[in-house]
């Protein structure tokens, strides 16, 4: 007896190729019937012709601490997504609390009391597996996060020995089973370190046969230097590359998209294996605090600075080349801050009567750097040319939250990134043809990943399916309303077990957290 049969569903098998009318049967976690299938089974789906889909797969996600908090995944899984990259941007869950780091590094917080512990890799995936997970988890290591381990938050290169003890660390991740190194080079501590750095920890990864995530150095002035050096740190280091959230910020940079492009199919041509993945919308989202040193306000020494007109000038000045009526205030904890929720830095600033910038150093020192933001700053006309590149897939840069417990107004993409592409990009824009948008969100970060049995429907291959309608799959998250999931998404299978059914989250966690085989 199968376990599940799919009666009557247009299969779309993740590879690009033309959809095709099958039954489609699933036993002990796999798929083991493609074609007309007989006999019974425990629960049999009649898909009613509607289109029935490998798991989808966000290659770039930030759910690392959320999934302990939050295992059932809810936004991610309903709306298709059985397997999520954690570990991006140089930020991941471990290591933490290894004994390294000097004892002044202001963004080691103790967890919540009550949550699990954990300090390297191989502790954290223990956490997530023996309390279940909704969805399937592969993990990154994340430079920014070694550095810390090592050196704190200081600005400075790091030494040979501080060099060692990270490829130390990076070297223990990959052993415990991590699929490659993230850097977040925008970000503190990241942007403090020398390319050399990132190269010599790369050919760590590249040991292990791992792969080398970037949030590179800069995506709006010095986008094309960033992305070389993206590009060198690969060959350098005898890695594959994925740029994250590929784009252009800022209008004075839309037209260097073109030429960002034609750097990546060079390097690709001379040998290099590069890609990337996008999220659909013309707005990022990121902490305010990103290009500034979290010791501006968190306390003692960095509290003193901002006290000091010469060095609060400086901080000014790094602020002013934003453009704050594009920038808008998603979440934040003080009580007083509420009331800007939803409100660009400008209209901040408007309300308080003071310039944008004094009410962004504002925002950021009554909520100790702690301000997420939206920033509207992308092309409509950029993100479709990117969608179109064969080597783009699909990444969220979002978050597995629970409708109950999220708040604020996060970017809409947390909950409706992939469906987003179905609805708005294949159907409504035709942007994209139905089997190569499922291609991007399967077959193509399964195989960025390395993994051979998930990202295509076929017998033999793990049970991660979606069964959708083509005609109304929608996102129905805005950035005014984004605590919304998505609809059409009628089922989504993980490693065999029913995890959404007729559009409702069962609570079952099967998800199982991967290991990288060397």
């Amino acid at each position: 007896m199968f376990d599940i049969i799919f009666k009557n569903a247009r299969v779309l098998d993740g590879t690009g190729a033309p959809w095709f009318r099958a039954d489609v049967a699933v036993k002990d976690g796999f798929i083991v019937k493609v074609g007309k299938v007989e006999g019974e089974a425990k629960q049999t789906i009649d898909a009613k012709e509607k289109y029935l889909s490998p798991g989808f797969i966000d290659t770039h996600s930030h759910s690392d601490s959320v999934l302990v908090e939050n295992p059932t995944a809810d936004s991610k899984v309903m709306q298709g997504v059985t397997l999520e990259v954690i570990g991006q941007c140089g930020s991941s869950a471990a290591p933490r609390n290894m004994g390294l780091r000097k004892q002044d590094d202001p963004n080691e917080d103790e967890l919540p009391e009550g949550t699990p512990q954990w300090t390297d890799m191989g502790s954290y995936i223990k956490v997530l597996e023996s309390q279940g997970v909704s969805i399937n988890v592969a993990a990154l290591v994340g430079h920014g996060t070694v550095r810390r381990q090592v050196m704190g938050a200081e600005r400075r290169p790091a030494t040979v020995e501080e060099i060692e003890k990270m490829k130390n660390l990076v070297r223990d991740a990959m052993e415990q089973g991590a699929f490659g190194m993230s850097t977040g080079l925008v970000y503190v501590p990241g942007r403090f370190s020398e390319t050399g750095e990132i190269i010599e920890l790369a050919k760590v990864v590249a040991e292990y046969g791992g792969i080398y995530f970037t949030h590179i150095r800069n995506e709006s002035d010095r986008l094309l230097e960033a992305l070389a050096e993206a590009i060198e740190i690969g060959n350098q280091a005898k890695l594959p590359v994925q740029i994250s959230h590929f784009k252009a910020m800022r209008e004075p940079n839309w037209h260097k998209v073109p030429e960002a492009i034609a750097m990546v199919e060079k390097a690709r041509e001379d040998g290099l294996d590069i890609t990337a993945d996008q999220y659909p919308y013309i707005a990022s989202s990121t902490g305010m605090s990103s290009p500034l040193p979290a010791s501006a306000w968190t306390g003692g020494e960095g509290s003193e600075r901002l006290r000091d007109p010469e060095e609060r000038k400086k901080l000014l000045d790094q602020l002013r080349s934003r453009y704050w009526d594009k920038i808008v205030v998603a979440n934040l904890e003080h009580p007083d801050d509420q009331q800007f929720i939803g409100k660009s830095v400008a209209e901040v600033g408007e309300i308080q009567g003071i310039s944008a910038e004094e009410a962004a150093l504002g925002l950021l020192e009554r909520n100790r750097g702690s301000v997420q933001i939206v920033n509207f700053a992308m092309n409509e006309d950029d993100v479709r040319t990117i969608m179109r590149l064969p080597w783009v897939m699909v990444g969220s840069d979002g978050s597995a939250l629970n409708i109950s417990t999220a708040t604020g107004k996060p970017h809409p993409r947390n909950y409706g990134t992939f469906v987003r592409v179905l609805g708005r990009y294949v159907r409504e824009y035709k942007v994209l043809r139905l089997e190569e948008a499922v291609r991007k969100m399967t077959s193509l970060p399964a195989m960025r990943l390395g993994l051979q049995d998930r990202g295509i429907l076929r017998e033999g291959m793990r049970a991660d399916l979606v069964l959708f309608d083509a005609d109304t799959v929608v996102d129905n998250a805005t950035y005014t309303d984004p605590h919304q999931y998505p609809s059409g998404i009628g089922y989504v299978v993980v490693n065999g077990m029913i995890v959404v059914e007729n559009g409702e989250h069962t609570g079952a966690r099967p998800g199982m957290v991967l290991r990288r085989r060397n």
